[in-house]
């Protein structure tokens, strides 16, 4: 049995323990990255760009795609409003 796996968050490979969940891949990665998919102000999607959940089981070769979402909450509204 392998010591780590690899997957591949925005395309950057990055080693973690079998079993490990998307959140911790993420989060090997960047760690502010992990905190923003958390508080869902990033979307985090697989190969297919289908929205995965940060406790997905990952295997070796996924791919994970976090992009940070440009629309605010309504606590964040404008000045203007």
């Amino acid at each position: 049995m392998s010591a780590s796996i690899c997957v591949f968050v925005n395309a950057s490979p990055v080693e973690v323990p079998p079993g490990t969940d998307v959140r911790g891949a993420i989060r090997a990665h960047d760690p502010a990255l992990e905190r923003r998919a958390a508080d869902g102000t990033a979307l985090v999607t697989d190969a297919r760009g289908i929205e995965v959940s940060l406790e997905a089981p990952l295997a070796a070769g996924s791919i994970l795609r976090v992009v940070v979402r440009a629309r605010r909450g309504a606590e964040d509204a404008d000045a203007d409003t």
